[in-house]
């Protein structure tokens, strides 16, 4: 007997995988730390994955 298998997750195709970045905004803070902000993928919401959608075969009536 076959055992049926969860399709493996698709790949966010905006962001390729790679949902989160650290974007620098120039210049240096007091202490002399890089001033960063973290950017997410808004087709994924910086998950890098898409559900993907059950496709039903058969006839239609």
């Amino acid at each position: 007997m076959t055992h049926r298998t969860t399709p493996p997750p698709r790949i966010c195709p905006d962001c390729d995988g790679f949902a989160s970045v650290a974007v620098t905004l120039g210049g240096r803070d007091a202490r002399g730390h890089l001033r960063i902000i973290t950017a997410h993928c808004a087709a994924c919401s910086g998950t890098g994955l898409v559900h993907t959608r059950r496709v039903r075969e058969g006839a239609r009536a």
